[in-house]
């Protein structure tokens, strides 16, 4: 069982998978719900620092989730070291919904999507709310500045790659604009091409 899984699997779960007949593809393991620190590799951390955005799970005081959209520019999201990725806060609408649910239970989960590519990462982790980060924080977050409203830290307990099903793509405009350059480079030579051929046939010079 993968550290994920051993997060993830809970009791009914487990016996969710048995009714549907999925329970071999998961191994047997009772899943303990604990997890421990994770080594962050190669293809996570570049999945992790080129989003522009992802969704964040937490977990309020009165045990409901709450899902919300983290977005910044791209590469917002800071390894900081083999296990903790951290970001700084912007303000928003105030509301501190995500940023409570941490300060009183750490426990999150998050995805991540890549859509040119259809990847998807998962993570369970840690999180700490730092209202008052350390300069130190913030330099390494690249969080200097009047837009910051604190920043969040995350010790990465598990992580898990999604097939890419269901995942349907979408580009960026900048993204569009990136892979279709040299098109537009290309129609603009034809149509001075074509200017070229029919003055030349009206006899201009």
């Amino acid at each position: 069982m993968t550290a994920y899984s051993d997060i993830a699997l809970t009791p009914a779960i487990i016996d969710l998978q048995e009714q549907k007949g999925s329970r071999t593809l998961f191994g047997d393991t009772t899943s303990q719900g604990q997890g421990e620190p994770h080594h962050l590799e190669s293809m996570e951390i570049e999945m992790l620092t080129t989003r522009d955005s992802f969704y964040l799970a937490s977990v309020s005081e009165t045990r409901w989730p709450y899902v919300q959209h983290r977005g910044g520019e791209r590469g917002f999201i800071k390894v900081l070291d083999e296990y903790t990725i951290g970001w700084t806060e912007r303000y928003g609408n105030r509301q501190y919904l995500g940023t409570g649910n941490i300060s009183a239970n750490g426990r999150v989960a998050a995805i991540l999507v890549d859509y040119p590519s259809r990847s998807r990462l998962k993570l369970f982790g840690t999180a700490t709310y730092h209202p008052e980060p350390s300069p130190e924080l913030l330099a390494k977050l690249d969080g200097e500045g009047s837009r910051n409203d604190g920043a969040i830290t995350v010790e990465v307990l598990a992580t898990d790659w999604n097939c890419p099903k269901h995942i349907t793509p979408r580009f960026t405009e900048e993204q569009i604009d990136a892979r279709t350059r040299s098109l537009q480079a290309r129609i603009v030579e034809l149509e001075q091409e074509l200017a070229e051929t029919i003055a030349g046939r009206n006899g201009c010079s």
